[in-house]
C-alpha cells in the first residue's frame, strides 16, 4: 500500500465532547465523535486528507449530490480488545467495494492510502472514542458525494471524501417480524442495487413504512421482474437454512457483496455445514415453513452482524420459525464476533491492526 505522499494535517477540537456521553446508553449511530476526516477531489486528483473538528459542512445550492444524487458510503466498525487494542475487520473489503461503488455512479475511485490512512489516522486520534462496554463499537462511516456544482445533468467535477465516527452500543434487534414484498422493488437488472448508494436506501423507505404498518418490522425483497425469489432482507444479505442447508441468493447487479455474508459463507464451510449460493423461490420457503423443513432466517450486516428473523408474511398468511436452542445464526455471529473483538483465532487474515 502506497503511503499518503503529504502528512496528513490534523486540527484538534478545543474541548473533547467524550465526558458528556453515557458509553452504557448508547443509541447505533446517534452520537458523533470530536473529529471527521476531509479529503477534496479537484482538477482531477485527490488532495491530502485533512482532519478537523466534527462539524457542520457548507455546500452550494447547485451542488450536484442534490440534484443528481451522486452519493455512496460504507459502513464499518472499529472494536476494542481487553489489552485496549483497536482492531478493524476487512478494511480491504470495504475500501474496494467503495470504489466498485464509485465506478458505478460515475464518481473518481479514491486511493487505498487515503481511505486506510485517513481512516486510521483518524481512529488513532479518536481512540478513547472506542467503547469497551460488552457488545459496543466505533461505527465508522465513509462516504463520498458530489461536491462540484451545475444543473446540467453530467458527473460533477468536485467531490468530497470523508469519514464520520459514532460509537454505539449492542446491535439487539429483538424479535424480527419481516414481510415478503409482492409490489416494490430494492433494484433491478442493469442497476444500482450492488452499489452502496444513498438513493438505494432512500428508495426503500416507503415501502417499508407500509410494512410496519401493517405490523412488520422490516421487508424482504423479491426480483424486480417476478418477485418469485427472495434477495435481501431490508439492508441485508439474508439467508435461509432448509433442514441443516444454509442457503443464500448470488451477489448479482441488484444484490450487495456482503462482507459479514462472505465471512458467514468461509465460516459456515470452514466447519462442514452445507451451502448453497442460488436462487431461492418464494415458493420454497413458503412449502419448507409449511412442512418444517424451515429452521432459520436471518439478515446478515455490518450493524447487527446477524439478526435472526422469527416470523415472515406472505400473501396474507405468517409464518412462524421454530425456536432452536443451537442456531446456526448464534453460532456463526458468536465466532464473527470472537474475532472482530480478538477473542479467538483469525486464521482467515480478517482482522486489521490499527
Amino acid at each position: 500500500m502506497k503511503a499518503i505522499k503529504e502528512e496528513i494535517r490534523i486540527e484538534r477540537a478545543p474541548v473533547s465532547k467524550i465526558t458528556e456521553v453515557d458509553f452504557n446508553n448508547l443509541a447505533f449511530g446517534s452520537v458523533y465523535s470530536d473529529h471527521m476526516l476531509v479529503c477534496d477531489y479537484k482538477d482531477g486528483a485527490w488532495e491530502t486528507p485533512i482532519i478537523t473538528p466534527y462539524q457542520p459542512i457548507t455546500l452550494d445550492p447547485a451542488s450536484k449530490i442534490f440534484h443528481y444524487g451522486q452519493s455512496i458510503f460504507e459502513g464499518m466498525k472499529a472494536y476494542k480488545d481487553s489489552n485496549g487494542q483497536i482492531w478493524l475487520f476487512r478494511p480491504l473489503d470495504n475500501h474496494k467495494r467503495f470504489n466498485i461503488s464509485a465506478k458505478r455512479l460515475a464518481i473518481p475511485e479514491i486511493p487505498e492510502s487515503h481511505f486506510i490512512d485517513g481512516l486510521t489516522t483518524l481512529l488513532r486520534l479518536e481512540k478513547d472514542w472506542v467503547p469497551t462496554t460488552a457488545g459496543s463499537s466505533l461505527y465508522i462511516r465513509p462516504f463520498m458525494f458530489a461536491s462540484g456544482k451545475g444543473f446540467h445533468a453530467s458527473p460533477a467535477d468536485a467531490y468530497k471524501f470523508m469519514v464520520c465516527f459514532a460509537p454505539s452500543g449492542p446491535y439487539f434487534s429483538g424479535k424480527v417480524k419481516v414481510l415478503i414484498e409482492e409490489t416494490y422493488s430494492r433494484s433491478a437488472n442493469g442497476g444500482t442495487g450492488y452499489a452502496k448508494a444513498g438513493g438505494n436506501y432512500a428508495g426503500q423507505f416507503y415501502p417499508t413504512q407500509l410494512a410496519i404498518a401493517k405490523g412488520y418490522n422490516q421487508v424482504i425483497w423479491t426480483d424486480d421482474n417476478t418477485h418469485e425469489f427472495i434477495e435481501e432482507a431490508g439492508a441485508m444479505n439474508i439467508f435461509v437454512r432448509i433442514n441443516d442447508t444454509l442457503i443464500t441468493a448470488p451477489v448479482s447487479d441488484r444484490i450487495l457483496d456482503g462482507i459479514t455474508r462472505k465471512s458467514i459463507l468461509t465460516l459456515a464451510q470452514d466447519q462442514g455445514i452445507t451451502t448453497e449460493i442460488r436462487k431461492i423461490s418464494v415458493t420454497e420457503v413458503v412449502e419448507a415453513a409449511q412442512n418444517g423443513s424451515l429452521k432459520e432466517m436471518f439478515g446478515a450486516g455490518t450493524a447487527a452482524v446477524i439478526s435472526p428473523i422469527t416470523t415472515f408474511g406472505f400473501q396474507g398468511v405468517d409464518y412462524d420459525l421454530p425456536e432452536l436452542q443451537h442456531s446456526y445464526a448464534t453460532s456463526l455471529k458468536k465466532q464473527i464476533t470472537d474475532i472482530q473483538y480478538n477473542r479467538s483465532e483469525d486464521k482467515f487474515g480478517w482482522r486489521f491492526k490499527v
